[in-house]
């Protein structure tokens, strides 16, 4: 069908930007930083659910400061596909989630940030048992259209109005998204522990701010 007006001007409004990326690397440094956070792990009690009062960043180990390197990267490059004239001063606050069988992450965002993100350090094979749901998406980690009333006007096959983006990472994966976009991490169902980093970034400096 011809367009009306040649002339016509469309625009994305409101994007959501996320990004994937697996780090070089990541086959090496992988099994070290596991070692790390199940030694962490073993020392401290509530280490998931405790995040707000630590900081692995501050850990002094190479594998730590190898990760912190990639986080910083990932920011800057995730900057530039934004469009933003330059990198702005952050901070970046890490916490490691040991997820044993059955445990989840309810749906959630990240207050007080401007962006969130995790590192997978490995991601068990999942099995359902018999007579479970058949809609259940073990491993995986979902996002949702922060536009609460885009779903007004859904229409099949619309890619603007899909309500969930559902993935399931890969060891030496690294998400980065908008610290306000809600995510619910669905519940691991192997017997192994499944392992990541996670953490927030702030925006240091106030005149930065709109």
């Amino acid at each position: 069908m011809q367009r009306v007006d040649g002339n016509a001007e469309f625009q994305r409004l409101w994007p959501t930007l996320f990004m994937a990326i697996r780090l070089p690397g990541h086959e090496a440094a992988n099994p070290v930083l596991t070692s790390v956070i199940l030694q962490v792990n073993s020392q401290q009690e509530q280490l998931t659910t405790n995040y707000l009062n630590q900081n692995l960043f501050e850990l002094n180990h190479p594998a730590i400061s190898w990760l912190q390197q990639c986080v910083l990267r990932a920011i800057a490059d995730y900057v530039a596909e934004a469009g933003m004239p330059k990198m702005p001063e952050v901070s970046v606050q890490a916490w490691a989630n040991v997820n044993a069988k059955g445990d989840y992450h309810n749906l959630h965002n990240h207050p007080h940030s401007w962006l969130s993100g995790t590192y997978y350090l490995n991601v068990p094979g999942q099995t359902t048992e018999t007579g479970s749901r058949d809609d259940l998406n073990p491993g995986c980690i979902s996002f949702f259209d922060p536009r609460g009333a885009a779903n007004m006007s859904a229409l099949r096959n619309d890619g603007q109005f899909d309500p969930e983006y559902r993935r399931l990472p890969e060891a030496g994966e690294l998400y980065l998204w908008p610290a306000f976009l809600h995510h619910f991490v669905h519940p691991n169902l192997s017997d192994d522990p499944r392992l990541s980093i996670s953490f927030n970034v702030v925006v240091t400096n106030k005149s930065q701010h709109l």
